[in-house]
C-alpha cells in the first residue's frame, strides 16, 4: 500500500498541512493504437494509488480527447484545451506510454506541448512498456519533463511484454516483484508530490 499523504519525520507546519489535504494524480494512458495497452496499464496503476487514503485519481486516456490542430500552438501553449483544467488540478502524474521507436509516442508529445505552466513544479513518474522494457521512452521523457521543471522520480517503471502477463479477464497480472516495483515508484511520487505542494504555496520560484 502506498501512503501518498503521509508527512516525513522532518516537515514542516506547511508541509504537513499540505499532506493532510487530498492529493490528485493524474494517469495519462498515452497510446492511440488499435490493440493498445496503454488502458490496461493504466488501470493497473489506478488499483494501486486508490490502496491509499486521500488519493484521488484522475485518468485520462488519450484516446478519449481531441487536442486542437497544432497550428494553433504557440511556444508556452495555446488556446485551452479540453483537459487543461483537469492537468492543472493534479497535483502529481503517472505518464503510463508505450515504446515506439526508442522514443515515446507522438499523442503523449503533443499533450505536453499544449500545455506549459500547468505541468510546472509538479513530480512525475514513468510506467513504460514494449517489447525490451520501454526504457529508451523514460529516458526521453526525462529531458522534456526536467524542461518543463518538473521532477521526474529516480524509480522509474520499465515493463517487458507485459502483453503476456494477461490473465482471462484481460487485465495485467504481473510477477510480485513487479508489484512491488510500481510501489517503491508510487512511493517515491508520494514523496516529491507533498514536497513541491509545499513549494508552490510557500516558496515562490526564482525568476
Amino acid at each position: 500500500m502506498v501512503d501518498m499523504t503521509a508527512p516525513t519525520a522532518h516537515a514542516n507546519h506547511h508541509s504537513t498541512t499540505a499532506a493532510q489535504t487530498t492529493t490528485r494524480v493524474a494517469v495519462i494512458a498515452s497510446s492511440l493504437r488499435n490493440g493498445r495497452m496503454s488502458p490496461t496499464i493504466a488501470e493497473w496503476v489506478v488499483a494501486a494509488l486508490q490502496q491509499s487514503s486521500g488519493v484521488n485519481v484522475d485518468l485520462i486516456d488519450l484516446a478519449g480527447i481531441t487536442l486542437p490542430d497544432d497550428t494553433r500552438l504557440s511556444p508556452g501553449g495555446g488556446p485551452r484545451t479540453e483537459v487543461a483544467d483537469r492537468i492543472e488540478a493534479a497535483d502529481a502524474f503517472v505518464f503510463v506510454t508505450p515504446e515506439y521507436n526508442h522514443s515515446y509516442p507522438a499523442s503523449l508529445k503533443r499533450l505536453i506541448d499544449w500545455h506549459y505552466a500547468a505541468w510546472m513544479l509538479k513530480p512525475a513518474t514513468v510506467v513504460a512498456y514494449g517489447v525490451q522494457g520501454g526504457y529508451a521512452a523514460i529516458e526521453h521523457l526525462r529531458g522534456v519533463l526536467s524542461e518543463l521543471n518538473m521532477v521526474t522520480t529516480r524509480r522509474c517503471l520499465g515493463l517487458a511484454a507485459p502483453w503476456e502477463a494477461l490473465d482471462d479477464s484481460n487485465r495485467f497480472t504481473p510477477a510480485d516483484g513487479t508489484n512491488k516495483a510500481l510501489a517503491s515508484a508510487l512511493a517515491e511520487l508520494a514523496w516529491w508530490t507533498a514536497v513541491l505542494t509545499d513549494a508552490r504555496v510557500n516558496r515562490p520560484f526564482p525568476a
